[in-house]
C-alpha cells in the first residue's frame, strides 16, 4: 500500500505560474518582448468561471433550464488565470477605451495572440485534448 500522506495538502504542489510571451508587440524600454504571467486555477475558481457564464433560460414548456455560454467560460478562465498584466486595472482598460477585463482582451490582442493565450491557459490548468478541441471550436 502506498503512503497516503503524499496526497496531504501540505505535500501538494502549490499553484503553478508561468511567464509566456503572448505578443512581440508589447516591448520593454530595451525592445524585449514582455512576457505575460499566467497561473493555474483551483477547481473552485473553475466552477465560478462556469457559473458566471451560465444563465437560466425559459423553455417552450415554461420551465427554466441552465444554459452555459462556453465562449464566456473560456474568457472567464483566461481572465482568472492572467496575473500580469492586471486585466482588471482601470487605467489599462481606459487606455484601450473599454470597461471590463474580457473587453480589454478583445481590444488588446490580435486573434492569433488571443488564441495563443487561451492555449497557454488551458495547458497550465491541465485540460486534456478534449478541452483543447473545445477551445479550437471557440476560436473559430
Amino acid at each position: 500500500m502506498s503512503d497516503l500522506s503524499v496526497f496531504f495538502a501540505g505535500n501538494a504542489a502549490v499553484e503553478v505560474t508561468e511567464d509566456v510571451v503572448i505578443s512581440p508587440r508589447f516591448k520593454d524600454k530595451k525592445g524585449n518582448a514582455v512576457p505575460w504571467k499566467i497561473r493555474s486555477m483551483t477547481e473552485d475558481e473553475n466552477e465560478q468561471c462556469r457559473k458566471a457564464a451560465t444563465k437560466k433560460v425559459k423553455t417552450k414548456n415554461g420551465q427554466y433550464v441552465p444554459e452555459t455560454d462556453y465562449n464566456q467560460v473560456v474568457v472567464n478562465t483566461v481572465v482568472t488565470s492572467v496575473v500580469f498584466p492586471n486585466l482588471k486595472d482601470a487605467e489599462l482598460q481606459k487606455s484601450y477605451g473599454v470597461v471590463g477585463a474580457d473587453e480589454l482582451l478583445k481590444k488588446m490582442l490580435l486573434p492569433g495572440e488571443y488564441a495563443a493565450l487561451v492555449q497557454k491557459v488551458q495547458d497550465i490548468n491541465g485540460y486534456d485534448r478534449e478541452m483543447n478541441e473545445l477551445v479550437d471550436e471557440v476560436k473559430n
